[in-house]
């Protein structure tokens, strides 16, 4: 893997970790993210700066899920985008379903950080209805 997708690979190395810290240390000052719509806990939108997005994505899912992404394939475009698809694997905690999620992240790395995400991905509410 170059540079850039070490980076990424960072980020998942985190959130499996659940590492707060390690997340916010791996975004840019000016970070993006443009996560799917529909996703649960209000965590679907746009999103700016680290402590938004960490904040009102991944702790709002976190708080409803425990769970994490798991890449599985990785391809780099020649402009620097990173493309990673896998599934977000893990339980509700309120009904503790399992479920799992396929996802497609897009990342941006910029001097060493990620400045950009626009991800991809269904199939979460299931895990919060009742059996």
């Amino acid at each position: 893997m170059a540079a850039d997708s070490d980076v990424v690979a960072g980020f998942y190395a985190a959130t499996q970790a659940r590492d707060a810290a390690a997340i916010l240390a791996l975004l840019h000052p000016e970070f993006e993210a443009h996560t799917a719509p529909g996703l649960p806990c209000g965590a679907g939108g746009a999103f700016h700066g680290p402590e938004e997005t960490l904040a009102r994505v991944w702790g709002a899912v976190f708080a409803e899920y425990d769970t994490a992404p798991y890449a599985e394939t990785w391809h780099e475009t020649e402009d620097g985008l990173v493309v990673v698809t896998g599934h977000y694997r893990g339980t509700a905690r309120s009904t503790g379903r399992p479920h799992e999620a396929e996802f497609v992240h897009l990342w941006r790395v910029v001097d060493g950080r990620i400045s950009w995400l626009h991800q991809y991905t269904a199939r979460w509410r299931e895990a919060l209805l009742p059996a």
